[in-house]
């Protein structure tokens, strides 16, 4: 007599029980699509990561850059007020571009955040909606 494979053990043990016959194909499918949304999600992750990466490298150098040009333009000459003046100035340019770029690289995280789980949410819906095609398909 041949071995029962796992499969035909939970055939026999759905029989008993009066279980419903599962479509292993349909199930398979299903994980299919699953694993596929997965991998959507990752590769979504990874190319914002790399994005963000890229633009958080930007601000660096952008910082450093008008960091230069600002200590360079600073010559803090004139009567205190005049130097308190220049100084104010220099500190709204420097949060300004602060500020900027704070905003840019928030934007790059929401957006990959929001990306990668699109696609999970999207595969959720189908694999409801596929489950109650499958259950109204059993009833008729």
């Amino acid at each position: 007599m041949a071995e029962k494979t796992i499969i035909d053990m939970f055939a026999d043990m759905g029989k008993q029980f009066n279980l419903p016959k599962i479509d292993y194909d349909v199930l398979l499918d299903t994980y299919r699509k699953n694993i596929e949304a997965l991998q959507k999600s990752a590769l979504a992750l990874s190319q914002d990561g790399r994005a963000l990466l890229t633009r958080q490298q930007e601000v660096l150098a952008d910082v450093m850059r008008q960091s230069r040009e600002l200590i360079a333009e600073f010559k803090p000459q004139g009567s205190p007020a005049e130097i308190a003046g220049k100084q104010a100035e220099l500190a709204r340019r420097a949060f300004e571009a602060v500020a900027e770029n704070t905003r840019d690289i928030v934007e790059l995280v929401q957006k990959s955040g929001g990306e990668a789980s699109s696609v999970i949410m999207d595969r959720v819906r189908e694999s409801i909606a596929e489950a109650r095609a499958a259950l109204e398909a059993k009833k008729t």
